[in-house]
Order: C-alpha cells, then structure tokens, then sequence
C-alpha cells in the first residue's frame, strides 16, 4: 500500500506502524533522562499487540510487499544470513499458504484502548481481511471480531474475549505535544513483534495527501513495515498518536513517518466503540485556498481562511445564508487560518449543533448561524442520486465563438453539443471557453477549453458581452479579476 509523491519517494501506509521519541531531557517529571525508558518500555509492552490476519489471495499482499521492503544487507554483514533465512522461511509460507488454501497473511500492530477487549489499529492493517488473529505481549493469541472502522482517517476498532482484563492504554492530548519532544513507538516491524524504538516530534500538522483530514504528526523514531496501528507514546506514558505511513525510497525507515493525532483518533475511535461508525459534522460546501491575488481582490489583506466556491443547495451552508464567494474566517469560535483547517474543524463538531460562522463578504466581516447536518447521511444520498438518470439538454443555436484578447481566450455558448464534448451538466449555467491561447494570463492560472466562466467579480454572466464588460470594468480600476469557474462539475474561484 504506498503512493506516489512528487519527490520519488514513495509513502507506505505500514501495515506494520508504530512509532515513539524518547527524551534527551525529560519532558514529564515521570521519566528521569539517566534511567532511560526501561522502566518505561516495561509498563507498556502490555498494551501493544501484534495484528495478524488472514485474507483472499490478491486482497491484501501486505507481506509481499514488507518481504521486498526488508533491508538490503552489504555482503559479509554478521545480519546477512540471517535476515536471508527469515525471508525464505516466510517466502515459503506465504507460498504454502497459497497453494493450499489461496490465502495470504497480513501483519500489524495495535494496542488495546480498553480492558475489556477493545483494540485500536489502521483500517489498511485488517481490510478484506477473513480472520484476524490478536496476540497479546505473553503470547496469547486471541480470535478478535470488527467493530468498526472509519476509511477518511484510516482507524479501526477490533473486540477481543480476553480470560482475564488486559492493561489498556490511556489517550493523551496531541495538541500539547511540542516540535522537539520525545515520543515512544512499539509495535510489530517485520514480525518482530515487542520491538521498542525512541525519537521526537519532528513537526506537527503534516499533509501528506492521504484524505481529507490529515493533520499528522511527524516523527524520526524507527518504524517500519509491520508498525501499523501502532501507539505513539509520549513520556507520561499516555497515547498520542497512532502510527500510519513512512515515507521512504526503499520501504524502510529512513526517519520519517507520520501518526494520526490522538486529538483526532480519541473521538473517532470513541464512535466505532458504541455505535460502529461515525457521524461527522457537514457544512454542504466545496472550498479552496485563498491566493494572494483572491486576497487582493476581495480586499482581505493576507491570504487566510476558506473560500466558498460553492454551497450545495439546500445544504446547511446554503440555509445558513452562505453564498459563493464567501471566505470563511472562523467557525464555531475556531480561527480558520487556512484551508484545510475548515475540514477536521466541522468534522469534529457535533451533528445538529447550530454554530456560529464567521465570513469575509463584501469587503467586512458578517456572522451567521449555521446548522450542522451528516456527513455520513449526505454521502448515501449523494450515492442515490448518481443512479438517476439526468436529463438532457435541448440543442440551441452554436454562434461563432468570441475572443477576449485581455485574458487570452475564446468563449462560445453552450449548447447540446458542447455540453456533451466537454461533460458540462444541464445545470450548468455560463460562458463557455473553447479556446485558450498559450502564454496568455487565462493559460497562466490554468484555464482550459471546457471550463465554463460562472461569475466575474462576483457577478453571474451569461454572455462573451458580460466577459468583455467586466474585463473593460477591471482594467479601469486597475484591480485583479476574480473569476468563478466550474471544470468537471466542480467550481473554484480564479
């Protein structure tokens, strides 16, 4: 499981995670830098378990791909040998487990949240999976049930029958966890299941284009394939992360993976644990970042917030009074200072909650009430509503299309035609562009034949007249030109 990034590098959800820092000076009195983390280590080794899971060939393949991610060794090295020998023996096995029963086996890490039998570990660690097998620090091994698992934030939670009460975990607070402090990792690398390792937040709030709410922290501690849903720790002991991806040229630790914060995981596992899934907060908006240009446009001063390129109708936003072209500053007290800020923000936030919304329009500040609806409620609709058929289009007159030699583009009307060359829905009301010249400032902020011009300036237009009157109007004021355009359905302000 890994993805492509724009350095080369690759990044590896581990189905093996678990990353934790240590500390150079201690950042809890509880910890004394001259014991190490022994002691430390010792009470914890209990509360992390070793995942196993059993799936359909070509569902899973996650020990294929930790076997071509194990450590290249130099010749004559005294790990050669032996690292040669584990990989034919689980070579071997995988194969034998093919051959007889067409299934693979699966490897991560998790730790136990509850003592009655809850276990947190990544959705990646047990998808498709048939059985899953939870070995706890003593060697037993346990049969463990799904509860639930939430895909946007890759969590889930399994539900073990243990003899006798397990030694759980306790959540700490990620929001007080500082660049720099020391953290703790425990899990299942390659199998070898108990395995502790040290390091410090390397930095906080990563995106690493895995979903919608990323919010990673960072660390340098060692963790490889086989980590996966495993605890970070901080010094106190307490759960601050969980171990998710790498990122790394090779598939192995090179110092720097990513653990979802425990600010994020607390609530969502909390839901899986009583319900089996979770219920999010939705706004019914689409947003995108403000540009210094936008900025400059708008007379907001500093690129901040989120800017509304379009409210689903009927939505919250759109009940709340939200319109397109709103940036929105705060929300339900929270600064939004950037864009993806907005995201986790009205996630976290209760469903049904009316919340204050703070938006810049028309040049000052205005405050509206909003009610929250469903995340998860709006996506079922919207899967029903991709069933229906839509309706077509009655074909119009084609005129000739029309240049606007200021913004480098031709636009022409649209008609049944166009719609269907350029996938344009019935619903879509604007001036169509048909062509844009090469070097010209529309090609510049990436316009393309098929982009249909919604507004300018905040204005709805419905002709080329309207593009060149509102171009003429800018260039006499002498300000930047703030077009709304949709390109395959969606819309983002230009």
């Amino acid at each position: 499981m890994l993805r492509n990034t724009k350095s080369s590098l690759r990044v590896f959800s581990l189905a093996c995670g678990l990353s934790l820092a240590m500390p150079l000076f201690p950042a809890h009195a509880e910890v004394a830098p001259s014991a190490g983390f022994a002691d430390l280590a010792e009470k914890l080794l209990p509360q992390v378990v070793n995942i196993s899971t059993v799936q359909k060939a070509g569902a899973g393949g996650e020990m294929e791909d930790m076997l071509e991610g194990m450590p290249q060794l130099p010749p004559g090295s005294p790990f050669e040998e032996f690292f040669k020998q584990f990989k034919n023996q689980q070579q071997q096995r995988q194969n034998q487990q093919q051959d007889e029963s067409q299934k693979v086996t699966s490897v991560g890490s998790g730790f136990i949240i509850d003592a009655a039998g809850y276990i947190v570990t990544n959705n990646h660690v047990i998808q498709d999976a048939e059985e899953i097998t939870v070995t706890l620090q003593d060697n037993t091994t346990l049969k463990a049930e799904l509860v639930g698992v939430d895909k946007k934030t890759d969590l889930a939670v399994l539900k073990v029958k243990p003899e006798k009460p397990l030694s759980a975990a306790k959540w700490g607070d990620s929001d007080k966890m500082r660049v720099g402090d020391w953290v703790l990792a425990i899990g299942n690398p390659y199998t070898f299941g108990g395995t502790v390792t040290a390091g410090i937040v390397s930095a906080r709030a990563r995106d690493i284009q895995s979903g919608p709410y990323d919010d990673y922290l960072q660390t340098d501690a060692a963790i490889n394939r086989g980590n996966s849903g495993g605890p970070m720790f901080n010094t106190a002991g307490e759960v601050i992360g969980v171990n998710t991806a790498i990122i790394s040229p090779t598939g192995g630790s090179v110092g720097i993976g990513f653990a979802i914060p425990s600010a994020m995981a607390k609530t969502v596992v909390e839901q899986l644990k009583s319900s089996g899934h979770t219920r999010r907060g939705w706004l019914g908006v689409r947003i995108q970042g403000v540009t210094p240009e936008i900025a400059d446009s708008l007379g907001l001063g500093k690129p901040r917030g989120a800017m509304v390129s379009a409210a689903n109708t009927g939505g919250p936003a759109d009940k709340g009074g939200i319109k397109n072209g709103d940036v929105i500053l705060t929300f339900d007290g929270k600064d939004v200072s950037e864009m993806r800020r907005l995201p986790r923000i009205v996630a976290e936030t209760g469903v049904g909650k009316t919340v204050p919304v703070t938006v810049w329009r028309d040049g000052k500040e205005v405050t509206l009430n909003v009610k929250l609806g469903e995340l998860e409620s709006h996506e079922k609709d919207e899967e029903k509503a991709e069933k229906v058929t839509e309706k077509t289009t009655e074909k119009t007159p084609d005129p000739s299309k029309q240049s606007v030699d200021e913004l480098g583009v031709a636009t022409g009307a649209l008609t049944a035609e166009t719609r269907k060359k350029y996938n344009i829905k019935p619903e879509i009301k604007g001036v169509l562009i048909v062509e844009v010249k090469p070097g010209s400032k529309a090609a510049e902020r990436g316009l393309m034949a098929g982009d249909v011009i919604l507004e300018i300036a905040q204005q709805e237009v419905a002709s080329a007249a309207d593009v060149t009157k509102a171009v003429k109007a800018a260039k006499e004021k002498n300000k930047p030109l703030l077009l709304l355009v949709s390109r395959d359905g969606d819309a983002r302000f230009v």
